[in-house]
């Protein structure tokens, strides 16, 4: 004998709702559908694709990475390009690149934690173009060392690239982007902009703030009605140099890793992305007029967790770097 059993649909929990959220967010992203700002009663609706053709970016940190990337993916589109970083040889390769591809490249050395040197290149990038479409404040730098033994240096050297750097960008350009009655500002946080993790507190006070100027920001200019507008980029582990020229603290050995090489190694390993697909996302995303992107699937899963476990996630990651440390020690004591 057999019987049938009715399900009984109980409340999703809070957790349960969070990823109801997400997935169907991401079906209408995966559908190019987005909530419109200006919408009613948050009424889904497309928006007006925006077109690169003829336009003019300027980009900070072109020599390499996320911002030679985007320089290429521009070029492409036949969009003019200004390029910017300290790394000349890089730049040069960068802007040659960028130049056969058929479009205007002009390049200049600039450091982004310098205001006055900011300000001029704008100026110069308006008078050697005739407009500024797009800023993509991309410049960035990591420090990896414990809050205790951090060099005041240090995070003065960080924010004044990953964060200064980006407000320099925006305010610098901001008026031509207004002038040529058709702009877009993006900004490159990270996903630990949403997520902290230990070791890389300054790195972290630099991206929180990013996403808390670039969220901002939006939100201003939707009020003023301005013909700009802006987006925050949180890559995951993006295939980039960033870590190989970054500052090394050896105070951290001993905390995750061993030695400065393991500890960059291991970063590394968590590199998934590629810089070309970067470019490709955060263009989409310029093209859709996204107020966040996520990018890479590292970074849509911390994004999840951060949601779902808003504050417990830190004792998560807690758990998983006493873990590591336990499985070092291990093996140290089994090779000794």
């Amino acid at each position: 004998m057999c019987c049938s059993i009715s399900r009984k649909r109980f409340p999703r929990s809070p957790a349960r709702q969070a990823t109801h959220r997400f997935r169907a967010r991401s079906r209408r992203r995966d559908e190019g559908i987005h909530y419109n700002s200006h919408a009613v009663g948050g009424r889904a609706d497309k928006i007006d694709v925006k077109d690169f053709t003829g336009k003019v970016a300027a980009i900070t940190g072109s020599a390499s990475g996320i911002g030679r990337a985007l320089a290429f993916a521009l070029a492409q589109r036949k969009c003019h390009v200004a390029l910017c970083d300290v790394d000349e040889t890089g730049l040069a390769q960068t802007a040659e690149t960028a130049r056969a591809l058929g479009v205007r490249v002009t390049q200049a050395r600039v450091d982004v934690a310098d205001r006055a040197a900011v300000y001029a290149w704008a100026a110069q990038v308006a008078k050697d173009h005739g407009r500024v479409n797009l800023i993509f404040n991309n410049a960035g730098v990591s420090v990896t060392s414990t809050i205790e033994g951090m060099e005041y240096a240090d995070f003065e050297w960080i924010m004044g690239i990953n964060f200064w750097g980006v407000v320099y960008g925006t305010k610098a350009f901001l008026p031509y982007l207004k002038a040529s009655g058709e702009g877009h500002i993006i900004n490159i946080s990270s996903v630990f902009g949403l997520f902290a993790q230990p070791t890389q507190s300054a790195y972290n006070a630099s991206k929180f703030a990013v996403r808390g100027f670039t969220e901002a920001l939006r939100q201003e200019l939707e009020v003023q009605q301005a013909p700009v507008s802006a987006t925050c980029v949180h890559p995951g582990g993006i295939k980039t140099n960033i870590v190989r020229t970054g500052r090394y603290s050896s105070n951290t050995n001993g905390f995750l890793n061993d030695d400065e090489q393991q500890a960059k190694a291991e970063f590394e390993r968590m590199f998934i992305t590629s810089a070309d697909e970067a470019a490709r996302v955060i263009l989409k995303a310029v093209e859709n007029d996204k107020r966040r992107v996520l990018i890479g699937r590292d970074a849509r899963a911390m994004d999840v967790v951060q949601r779902i476990l808003p504050a417990a996630y830190q004792r998560l990651v807690v758990s998983v770097v006493k873990r590591r440390k336990q499985k070092a020690a291990a093996a140290r004591a089994m090779s000794g």
